[in-house]
C-alpha cells in the first residue's frame, strides 16, 4: 500500500472518529441537562435530498476559523449532516455543499423577580415578646419601605444563538438559512451550543419560513409552532 493511500485512509478514519466523538459528547450533555428550550427559524430553497453529496463546515466569522472551540462545534454540525446522509468532504474546495456556521452568546441582562411577601429574619412567627409577629417598616430607628415589602431578587439572563447557512458550491446559490436562539441563566457555550445544534437539526430542514419552539428533554423532544 502506497503512502498517499495510507494517508487518505488515516484521514477518513480520524474524521469518522472525530464526528462519532462529537455526537457522543452532544448526547451526554443533553442527557445531563434539564429541559432546554430554543426558538428555531428556518428558510430553505430546494435543499437536495442526501444522495452522496459532500459537505464541509466552515466558519462564517473568519476570526473563528481554525480555532479549537470552533472545531468542536463544527464537528457537532458535521455529525448531524452525516446522520442525514451527507458525506463530509476532505476540503471545502472539494465539497458540493458549504455549511457556514456561527455561534455566540451576549453579555446578559439583569432581571428582577419578586418572591412575594418578604420575611424578616429578626422577628419570629409569634413576635419577639410572644405576640403575633409582622414585618415592620422601621428598623434601627430608620424608615425603610422595602423592609415591609416583598423580597426582591435579581439574576442575569443570557441569550445564545447559532446561525447555519448552506450554499451550493458550484452555483453559489443559498439553499438553507436557519437560526436557533435560547435564553438561559448560563453563558457556557460548551453546554449551550450542543443543544442549539440539536434543536436546529430537529426535523431538518423543516418547512420554509417556519418558526418553532423546540423543547429538548432527556426523554425526548417537544416541537410546536410559534405564531
Amino acid at each position: 500500500m502506497n503512502a498517499s493511500k495510507m494517508t487518505s485512509q488515516t484521514t477518513l478514519f480520524t474524521r469518522a472518529t472525530r464526528i462519532g466523538l462529537a455526537g457522543a459528547i452532544a448526547l451526554a450533555l443533553s442527557a445531563c441537562a434539564p429541559s432546554f428550550k430554543a426558538d428555531v427559524s428556518r428558510f430553505q430553497a430546494q435543499l437536495p435530498a442526501p444522495q452522496g453529496q459532500t459537505f464541509a463546515v466552515v466558519a462564517e466569522d473568519p476570526a473563528l476559523a481554525g480555532g479549537l472551540e470552533f472545531s468542536l462545534y463544527a464537528d457537532l454540525v458535521a455529525a448531524e449532516m452525516a446522520q442525514l446522509g451527507y458525506v463530509e468532504s476532505a476540503s471545502p474546495e472539494a465539497a458540493n455543499l458549504l455549511v457556514r456556521f456561527d455561534y455566540g452568546v451576549d453579555n446578559g441582562r439583569e432581571r428582577v423577580r419578586s418572591t412575594g411577601i418578604g420575611r424578616d429574619p429578626f422577628f419570629s412567627p409569634f413576635g419577639r415578646f410572644g405576640g403575633f409577629g409582622y414585618r415592620r417598616a422601621y428598623a434601627f430607628g430608620f424608615y425603610d419601605p422595602f423592609l415591609a415589602g416583598p423580597e426582591v431578587r435579581s439574576y442575569t439572563v443570557y441569550t445564545s444563538d447559532i446561525d447555519l447557512k448552506i450554499d451550493n458550491t458550484a452555483t453559489g446559490e443559498r439553499l438553507f438559512e436557519g437560526q436557533a436562539q435560547a435564553a438561559s441563566r448560563s453563558n457556557r457555550l460548551q453546554s449551550l451550543v450542543p443543544n442549539l445544534v440539536n434543536a436546529i437539526f430537529t426535523d431538518f430542514p423543516g418547512s420554509n419560513g417556519e418558526t418553532l419552539r423546540i423543547t429538548i428533554r432527556e426523554d425526548g423532544k417537544e416541537v410546536r409552532a410559534i405564531d
